[in-house]
């Protein structure tokens, strides 16, 4: 059982990785190799020194001769350039999220073509592929059967990298596994180039004792998934059979992962809530006209039943997050709230 993960050195990916690490097995059948994959190589004191896992730095497309020169069976493709990116540069998103995707899919189709395994591609979509419903359009609620028509060159180009996917597994060339991300918050470090990244500056921050902006008008409303949500839900799509069982992932549609939805002036009234004032109010409102096209062309009510069927809830409450996201990174809480004055 040889996997690769693309985009290892980023967040969600080395979570990802880590809980591979941890499992050590996939679908029943135990991990031999794990193959992280990234521009940027991992710390050297992370996951990188494992027995199982072998680093590949450099460009993708120049990595995927060494990626494959072993058979592969699973590729969580999570490389991508981001939304803010790409609308900032349009042929950087075409080459990262488009070009590399496909050629990574070729080299899938190679290895099959020759007599090797079918490799199962598990891709990480986005809710940026819909696009906000119109106004007047009674139908808000969006699920995996909604017409998608986005509105960024991020989302069209992770649509794009979807109907490939789709098209490939129909011809037997990948089994692929398409899970579309809502707003994965909060996130530790540093931000990155992401229009959504202020939703984890708005709590990250201040609960360090950092001033930060909120770029977006707070009735903004928003769906979100922790961490924690959002890899397993990864894991179980990649994991789970084809069928019409209980449990199963039932054609060829792509999974939402399950979608807590929140307006920005609940995140920061949990915040205030739970933090207190002297922490919630070094959040200042300053509207981003840019951000908010961006991020306001995204759907915010989701349909949770297909990932319902495979057994993923979404996150309880915003609280629930917050609480996550305190308990994980307690190094990362300003001193008073070390102390264990979250509320």
């Amino acid at each position: 059982m040889r996997i690769v993960v693309t985009g290892a050195s980023g967040f969600v990916g080395g979570l990802l990785v880590r809980e591979l690490l941890r499992a050590r097995t996939f679908a029943g059948a135990p991990i031999t190799r794990l193959v992280l994959v990234d521009r940027e190589a991992p710390p050297d004191d992370g996951p990188a020194v494992d027995p199982l896992a072998r680093v590949v730095t450099g460009d993708l497309v120049g990595c995927l001769a060494e990626v494959f020169a072993e058979p592969v069976d699973v590729v969580f493709h999570l490389a991508a350039a981001v939304s803010a990116e790409c609308e900032a540069d349009f042929d950087l998103g075409m080459r990262v999220n488009v070009d590399a995707t496909r050629a990574l899919l070729e080299a899938a189709r190679a290895q099959s073509a020759t007599g090797g395994p079918t490799v199962r591609v598990v891709f990480t979509s986005s809710i940026a592929v819909y696009g906000r419903p119109v106004a007047g359009d009674l139908s808000t609620t969006v699920s995996e059967t909604t017409l998608p028509t986005p509105r960024s060159s991020y989302g069209t180009q992770k649509l794009m990298c979807e109907h490939l996917i789709a098209d490939m597994t129909r011809r037997g060339y990948v089994d692929g596994r398409v899970a579309r991300l809502m707003t994965v918050a909060v996130r530790p470090g540093r931000p990155n180039a992401a229009a959504s990244g202020f939703v984890s500056a708005i709590v990250r921050e201040p609960l360090a004792g950092r001033p930060t902006v909120c770029p977006v008008a707070p009735d903004m409303r928003l769906a979100l998934a922790s961490p924690r949500t959002t890899v397993q839900a990864l894991l179980r799509i990649a994991e789970t059979g084809h069928g019409s069982g209980p449990g199963q992932i039932q054609g060829p549609t792509p999974v939402n992962v399950p979608a807590l939805t929140v307006s920005v002036a609940d995140m920061l009234d949990t915040l205030r809530r739970l933090a207190g004032a002297r922490t919630a109010d070094l959040v200042s409102l300053t509207p981003d006209p840019a951000v908010e096209a961006v991020v306001g062309s995204w759907p915010a009510d989701f349909d949770n039943s297909r990932a319902t069927h495979l057994r993923l809830l979404p996150d309880a409450s915003f609280e629930a997050v917050v609480r996550h996201y305190a308990a994980d990174h307690p190094e990362a809480l300003a001193d008073h709230l070390r102390l264990g004055q979250l509320g």
